[in-house]
This record gives C-alpha cells, sequence and structure tokens, in this order.
C-alpha cells in the first residue's frame, strides 16, 4: 500500500514559504574557539537557499562584523544581509567601552553584554545547573567574572557609557547571560538613556527570568529572544514546544523573537532548526502571520531593514 505523501509535501512547502524573509539574530557559525558544525561562509548558504533576509554571525570572543561585510561583497547577489556585534566578554575588555565605539563605527548592529565572562555565567556553571554548555576546543585562560553593577548594587560608569553609545548608534542591546536581577537595572537604565532596542537572550536558560521577569522586561520594551536550539532535537535541547508556547503567550507574540543560536555540535544546521521549529509552531495552531513576524519580522525592524536611506 502506498502511502499518500501528498500532506508531507504541502508542509515541506509551507514551510519554505514561511522561511522566506527570516532573520537569524543569533548565529553561531565559525571560525571560533567553540567547535562548529559550519564556517559563516557555509551558513550564509544556507541562509541564501532558504531565501532567508538576513543573518547576525555571534561569536562570544570577536566582532565578526568584517566577514559579515567581506562575505556579502564577495556574494552580493544572493539577497541576503550579513551582520554581526561584538560580545563584552574578557576577550574584548570587559565592559569596554572602545569595543562598543569600534563595533558601531564599522557597522556592528548588537552589543552582547557578558556571556561566557559573566559573572552569572560562571557561578550558575559552578553550582552544576549547567552540565552541557559548549566547551572550547582548547583549554584558555579562566574567566575573569564581570557584573554591570557596582558594590552598591548600581549600573557602573563604564556600562553607562557604553549604554549611550549604543543608543547614539541606534544599534540593538542584548543581555547576554546577565542574571535577570542585574537586566532589570541595567534596561530601566537603557531605556532612561535612549536605548530603543533591547532584547533579553534565552531568559530561561542561565538568566533565570521567571514570568514575572520577562512580564516586567517586557513592559520596559525588551523582546525575549528564545534560542532554537533548546526546543529542537538534538544535544542542545532543554525544552518541549508546549514550553515555548508557554513562553510566547507570557510575552506576547509582538514581543518575542525565535533566533537559531545554533551551529554547535550534536545539534540541527541553523536553517534546518528553523525548519524544525516553524512545522512546531504550526501544529501548536500559531497563524502564518505571527510565525513570520517571530521568525524574521520584529528582528528585521530592529536591523532597520525596513528603513529607506534619504537618498533612496
Amino acid at each position: 500500500m502506498l502511502l499518500d505523501k501528498a500532506p508531507q509535501l504541502d508542509r515541506a512547502r509551507q514551510v519554505a514559504d514561511l522561511l522566506v524573509g527570516a532573520v537569524d539574530l543569533h548565529c553561531h557559525s565559525g571560525p571560533a574557539a567553540m567547535p562548529r558544525i559550519l564556517d559563516h561562509h557555509e551558513a550564509m548558504l544556507d541562509a541564501a537557499s532558504a531565501k532567508f533576509r538576513a543573518l547576525v554571525y555571534k561569536d562570544h570572543f570577536y566582532l565578526g562584523t568584517s566577514h559579515a561585510v567581506m562575505l556579502e561583497k564577495l556574494f552580493p547577489d544572493n539577497g541576503l544581509k550579513l551582520f554581526s556585534g561584538v560580545a563584552l566578554n574578557n576577550a574584548s575588555g570587559g565592559f569596554n567601552p572602545h569595543a562598543v565605539d569600534h563595533c558601531i563605527k564599522i557597522g556592528g548592529k548588537i552589543v552582547w553584554l557578558p556571556t561566557l565572562s559573566a559573572a552569572n555565567h560562571i557561578a550558575v556553571l559552578a553550582s552544576g545547573a549547567v552540565k552541557t554548555f559548549p566547551k572550547t576546543a582548547g583549554k584558555m585562560l579562566d574567566a575573569l567574572p564581570l557584573t554591570a553593577l557596582d558594590a552598591s548594587g548600581k549600573v557602573t560608569d563604564a556600562v553607562k557609557q557604553i549604554l549611550d553609545l549604543i543608543a547614539e548608534g541606534d544599534i540593538v542591546l542584548a543581555g547576554g547571560h546577565l542574571h535577570a536581577s542585574e537586566l532589570h537595572l541595567v534596561f530601566e537604565e537603557a531605556r532612561t538613556r535612549g536605548v530603543r532596542k533591547m532584547i533579553v537572550n534565552h531568559p530561561t536558560y542561565i538568566v533565570g527570568c521567571t514570568d514575572a521577569d520577562i512580564r516586567q522586561l517586557v513592559s520596559l520594551g525588551a523582546y525575549m529572544e528564545h534560542s532554537i536550539c533548546m526546543f529542537v532535537e538534538g544535544r542542545s535541547k532543554k525544552y518541549e514546544m508546549s514550553d515555548l508556547a508557554h513562553l510566547i503567550e507570557v510575552a506576547g507574540v509582538e514581543r518575542t523573537l525565535l533566533c537559531s543560536d545554533l551551529g554547535l555540535l550534536g545539534s540541527p544546521r541553523p536553517v534546518d532548526g528553523y525548519r524544525e521549529i516553524v512545522g512546531g509552531l504550526l501544529d501548536l495552531q500559531f497563524g502564518e502571520k505571527e510565525i513570520r513576524a517571530m521568525i524574521g519580522g520584529r528582528a528585521a525592524t530592529l536591523l532597520n531593514l525596513d528603513v529607506v536611506s534619504p537618498s533612496a
């Protein structure tokens, strides 16, 4: 008896159509100190083949804007915009305004607050609460723990200067791996200083956000960025699709971003992760308009992709 393959083909076409115009703000391709399953060139080709609109390279140790600019120049006809940003870990000087200023001046689009060097990240891993965080291929120098707050629990002057630069440059502030308690204070300060684009990265992983935290951070104007890698099959899976549905409900579709956080060993390639998550969202009865917004529309706005230049 032959199985009717029409429904599977229809679903595949629907998923492929929904991926057109997608924007991945969190692609972990290489070269990188952590082993990756694909490099920046391969990630670009995958995303262009799926007709993504834009891709943002993220590395914990370096600003990848130069790679993005050169690849876009070498492949000008694939319709894909390439970007990067800087993560304020020890390798970039920590809370280093000079690194942020340089990032903005050469076209960086996101500043991630400390990830691997965040005091919170180091404490969570030391506690054993997270056992599977990716490791570098070779032993690196031990991280020096970073916090955005001074001894009195207030946002430091260096962080304030960084927030001013981000506001002036109209780029994205991402929370990195700071604890939720820090993010409340930093994002409140950021809003006061004119930062208009704020993201909380994987709020329930390492960052420690409760539903109440999510609602409060959303009220400050932040978007919740959920990492696809944590909901699809692979080594990095930590949650079920029902958990994602709940998190979307808490923040609202209009404040939810779905980005891959993929490129990791033992997990799908970024575009394959998007295919799986879109299928899961369809199964959960999310509408096509909602899905497009969460995997592309909101992120495009954060990258100013819809802004028409004065000379246009």
